[in-house]
């Protein structure tokens, strides 16, 4: 489904992406891991056009969109959760979740209710504003923001960064029942154990190159790999 090959990028002179190559099939749960630095958000913003690539090629669904504008990325089937959430303060969270509704001929018909059922503290805060929502809440909304596009392949950036425990745990549940329902999803987040239990795969980045990529079984057996890639 999304194929990333040899993929560079800079901001102004300095370059941060130098080697970047993975692939994710559909229904597959991928993950980037990495320390802080290392390039795994500019391979996000790469992959969506955010930043314009230097070099190498991504593909989606067998086509090439390296280069093209943000919104022709996201039409493609792409739907991003991005780092820091940024979702619509002055709107409700039904405003939100309604602003970026699409269908997609052939993919599960997201609607508010699925979302409701998905994210039940969404519904009891349907009609509070953005800027009312809790750090968690916030996040679920960003997710069911990015699923109301109805994307082919869900992306999600710093998917629990500064979130509770308990938070955390809900979220983690909303991505494995994505997963048994065929959700292709990219992920990055610092919980290794957590992504562990559900991911099908694993990228680690070490500035700016895809250094090892493996399953869960692989990552969890080798003790070397976090020590050298992951620990700060």
């Amino acid at each position: 489904m999304l194929s990333v090959r040899h993929l560079q990028a800079s901001y102004g002179a300095a370059q941060v992406l130098f080697d970047i190559s993975f692939d994710i099939d559909a229904g597959e749960v991928v993950t980037l891991l990495g320390r802080n630095g290392m390039g795994k958000t500019t391979t996000i913003r790469s992959i969506m056009g955010l930043l314009r690539p230097r070099g190498g090629e991504v593909r989606f669904d067998g086509t090439a969109v390296t280069g093209l504008a943000p919104y022709r990325i996201a039409q493609t089937g792409i739907g991003l959760v991005p780092e820091g959430r940024q979702i619509f303060p002055t709107l409700t969270v039904e405003e939100n979740l309604v602003a970026t509704a699409s269908s997609r001929t052939g993919l599960r018909r997201w609607t508010l209710e699925a979302i409701y059922d998905l994210f039940p503290r969404l519904k009891e805060r349907r009609a509070n504003l953005g800027t009312q929502l809790s750090g968690g809440e916030q996040q679920m909304l960003a997710i069911g923001r990015a699923l109301m596009t109805n994307p082919k392949l869900l992306i999600l950036d710093e998917a629990t960064e500064g979130l509770a425990p308990l938070i955390r745990a809900e979220i983690w549940n909303c991505l494995k029942r994505l997963k048994s329902e065929r959700q292709s999803i990219l992920v990055i987040d610092k919980n290794v154990g957590a992504l562990a239990t559900f991911a099908d795969r694993h990228v680690i980045i070490e500035k700016g190159r895809s250094v090892w990529s493996g399953t869960s079984a692989e990552l969890m057996s080798d003790p070397s790999l976090k020590d050298r890639y992951l620990h700060v």
